[in-house]
């Protein structure tokens, strides 16, 4: 009876498959605006697994549809959102024309960042979007450059081009939670020498919270969140997609190249991206070349998965490879040529240093004083429809391998070697909308070891780690008055046990031990068991007084646990010439912030003004250590010792924005930013100690403003189209309001920098792109100035210059050329 049988089996599966050929359909459109066609607009069947979106002609297919009645959505940003009602027969083919009306403004854009998906119009939270246009208008060097240029209030710290640290309304470091797809990154933060481990060719767009978002994420993002949202695959079904990027940059030599391909059919997805970066040190009009300042990048991503009417699946892979230059900014104290390292105990002797060879400055080879920071992350993000509400599921691994290689006559033996092993989760449920409420519940957190491995210096303990927080969430619409708000609580674990120094015989350096098997063996880390809990929560409303008038209001808690170093460092960072010392009796960072915002959309400009003021109970900085007698202690000869410091403090400012985009002139545009933040310490004790040195907190951005003006011109239906000129202005305030106990920080001039560019597209025949242009100078008149915010900086050794300038300076004029050719 088995072989009758399986005919049957066979003959069903055979019957079913054929019916559903025949009862299915397919829907084939172009999406325009005006005589415009629009390239990667998404079009999905609703509560379907049906999805797509244009390719480069403006072309879409979804195909084998069942029959039935659906209701068609089309959306695109900068574009009102397009829904129709569509009916398949069996065996129908309908062909669409859709045209889209630009949007007014994109209040209506939906943010993913967060709880749930959500429009911008309704969160009281204040959140930007940097799309992947807008980031291609400015030469970028690394992910985070990419988006703070379009952001008012977000900065960075900076240690040469390729090294930013974000900082969002004063705060930075452990402070701002960085997520890739919204898997938190997990590197060595507490670092000043390195940058967020992102490819930037390979963003497609970022999403920014500014304030406290500890309800969502947990401890350490007491500041915000900046999450980075990698390509999405789109384009016709059944074919490859993909571009090629190639990018130049004068100043430095960078060449950056990039190359990406995707794929979809049936609701599987897949995409691979591999990006390369080298360049050169850098140039100014006061240092010349900057020694040490070149690096090597490799970024590698690749992702699949499916998306079906149950909901979706899909598993992330990326691998950062980075060799970055460590620039210590040792001279000549007469020429002001910079000098290198060439032996061991030449940190004592300063002038004996050779002066740097020219070839050695103009070189695309790695100087043997670098580090080398390796990150690589496996990630599975998962989505099930369950009725009328949906459940998410997040799991992944990252391991985060740092090496500083400071040792000149052995320059194969790393000074710092880390690992940092991460296992992320995260489990949300979105309820079912129950009388208007959409109640969300969550429970995320990580689990993280940290191992020296064949080092020299040893700043942090060997330590294990557990997080776990659960919150929930929750929104409402009450006629024009959205709200929102909720409660989280966390904790979080460390421990270690004790740790020696003791000297390796086979290499000649120290080593990290449990178990000493040397007399001469030193206490480094003595045993710690802790745990930090807190509650932190948010509620805020947006008051719709029209459909372009808004005004927002946001109460926040924020919690973040003390970072490794803060509680647990002993010892030298090689790369920032500090001895580090933490404190083991640390309470968890509290801040309680008030936001208070206006939006205006009309029709010939936008307006917003955003005010804020956030007070930190138990704020954590660093500061240098003094014996009993008033000296400074000393550990480690030619390094600074800091010791951090626990106290109150406040943060207060506003941001405002005004662009004019006039009716009677669509081709121009003016965008115009201003962001104030003051960083006051709230420590009664020292400033009576120290007076105004004391008044203020560290690493407070100037005034900033900016101002661009834009002309675009031209035909889209033709060989030349998306023509633009712009022109930009990016001014700076002195910062004279600076921490100035110890020198640790000095008064910093403004300046005004001048930026230009201009661009289009290359059309075929058929108007379907050849290739983007891309051109860009910066800094146009080559203006010498250091920002604030640039630890180069303070990289100086003698107290008196024949130039009367000290430190390093920031890049000078560049220029840069980027061209995109997708296919």
């Amino acid at each position: 009876m088995r072989v009758p049988l399986l005919l049957v089996f066979y003959f069903v599966v055979a019957t079913s498959l054929f019916a559903q050929s025949v009862s299915s359909s397919t829907i084939r459109g172009t999406i325009t605006a005006g005589e415009q066609v629009l390239p990667g607009a998404t079009v999905t069947l609703i509560n379907t697994r049906f999805g797509t979106a244009t390719d480069s002609a403006g072309v879409f297919q979804l195909a084998d549809v069942p029959t039935g009645t659906y209701q068609l959505s089309v959306s695109l940003v900068g574009y009102d959102s397009y829904r129709k009602s569509v009916r398949l027969m069996a065996g129908q083919s309908v062909q669409l024309s859709i045209s889209l009306r630009e949007a007014a403004n994109n209040l209506n854009e939906v943010v993913v960042t967060g709880a749930r998906a959500t429009e911008l119009r309704k969160s009281p939270v204040a959140i930007a979007v940097i799309t992947r246009k807008e980031m291609n208008l400015n030469a970028n060097t690394n992910a985070v450059d990419a988006v703070l240029k379009g952001v008012p209030g977000l900065s960075a710290v900076t240690t040469g081009p390729n090294v930013s640290k974000p900082f969002i309304r004063g705060l930075g470091y452990n402070r701002v939670l960085t997520l890739y797809n919204g898997v938190r990154q997990e590197g060595q933060q507490w670092g000043d020498e390195h940058g967020i481990e992102v490819d930037q060719y390979g963003i497609e767009r970022a999403e920014v919270i500014k304030g406290p978002a500890s309800l969502i994420y947990g401890s350490d993002a007491v500041a915000g969140v900046i999450n980075f949202i990698p390509y999405i695959p789109r384009g016709a079904e059944g074919k490859v997609n993909g571009d090629v990027v190639g990018e130049y940059h004068t100043n430095n030599g960078m060449i950056g190249t990039s190359a990406g391909l995707s794929y979809t059919k049936n609701g599987w997805k897949a995409a691979f991206r591999a990006s390369n970066k080298l360049a050169t040190a850098y140039t100014n009009p006061v240092d010349g070349r900057v020694y040490g300042t070149g690096y090597r990048e490799l970024n590698l991503s690749a992702m699949t998965g499916v998306e079906k009417r149950w909901g979706s699946s899909f598993l992330y892979a990326t691998l950062y490879n980075n060799l970055q230059e460590i620039p210590d900014g040792s001279r000549d104290s007469l020429t002001r040529r910079f000098t290198r390292q060439v032996l061991e105990s030449d940190q004592d002797d300063i002038r004996q240093r050779p002066l740097v060879p020219e070839n050695e400055l103009r070189t695309y080879r790695i100087n043997p004083l670098h580090q080398h920071i390796q990150h690589s992350r496996l990630f599975t993000r998962n989505r099930f429809l369950i009725g009328k509400s949906d459940l998410s599921v997040l799991a992944g691994f990252q391991q985060s391998v740092r090496r500083e290689y400071n040792h000149p006559t052995v320059p194969e033996q790393p000074g710092l070697y880390v690992r940092l092993n991460t296992i992320n989760y995260e489990v949300k449920y979105n309820l079912p909308i129950w009388r208007g409420f959409e109640p969300t519940l969550g429970v995320n957190g990580m689990y993280q070891t940290n191992k020296n491995l064949n080092g020299t210096d040893f700043p942090i303990p060997d330590y294990a780690l557990l997080d776990i927080g659960s919150f929930l969430f929750v929104k409402k619409t009450i006629g024009a008055v959205d709200i929102s708000g909720g409660m989280r609580y966390d904790t979080r674990s460390v421990d270690w046990g004790n740790q020696y120094v003791q000297n390796n015989p086979a290499t000649g350096f120290d080593q990290l031990v449990y178990s000493p098997t040397s007399a001469t063996a030193t206490p480094q880390f003595a045993a710690y068991s802790r745990s930090f809990t807190g509650m932190s929560g948010s509620l805020g409303a947006t008051y719709n007084i029209s459909e372009r008038l808004l005004v927002k209001a946001n109460l926040s808690r924020g919690y973040r646990a003390p970072n490794i170093t803060e509680i647990g460092s002993n010892g030298l960072d090689p790369g920032a010439r500090i001895v580090y010392l933490g404190n083991r009796n640390f309470q968890p960072e509290f801040s309680l912030q008030t936001d208070i915002g206006f939006i205006g959309y009309l029709n010939d400009m936008d307006v917003s003004v955003e005010l804020f003021n956030n007070v930190i109970d138990n704020y954590i900085y660093q500061a240098r250590l003094y014996d009993d007698a008033g000296q400074p202690v000393v550990i480690v000869p030619g390094n600074f010792t800091y010791q951090y410091q626990q106290s109150k403090a406040q943060l207060y400012g506003a941001e405002f924005s005004l662009n004019l985009h006039p009716r009677t002139s669509r081709w121009l545009t003016i965008n115009n930013s201003l962001a104030l933040i003051r960083g006051l310490n709230r420590n009664p004790q020292l400033i009576e100690l120290e007076g105004d040195a004391a008044r203020y907190l560290p690493f407070i951005p100037p005034l900033h403003g900016r101002s661009e003006i834009r002309a675009t011109f031209g035909r889209e239906k033709a060989r030349l189209s998306g023509l633009y000129v712009r022109a930009e202005l990016d001014y700076y305030g002195a910062q004279n309001r600076f921490y100035g106990v110890d020198n640790t920080e000095t008064a910093t001039p403004g300046y005004a920098l001048v930026n230009a560019g201009f661009g289009g597209t290359i059309n075929n025949r058929q108007n379907r792109p050849l290739l983007q242009l891309f051109f860009q100078v910066d800094n146009l008149f080559n203006v010498a100035y250091q920002s604030h915010l640039n630890r180069l900086k303070y990289f100086e050794y003698y107290t008196a210059s024949p130039t009367g300038r000290f430190g390093i300076y920031n890049v000078g004029r560049n220029a840069s050329v980027k061209v995109i050719v997708p296919f």
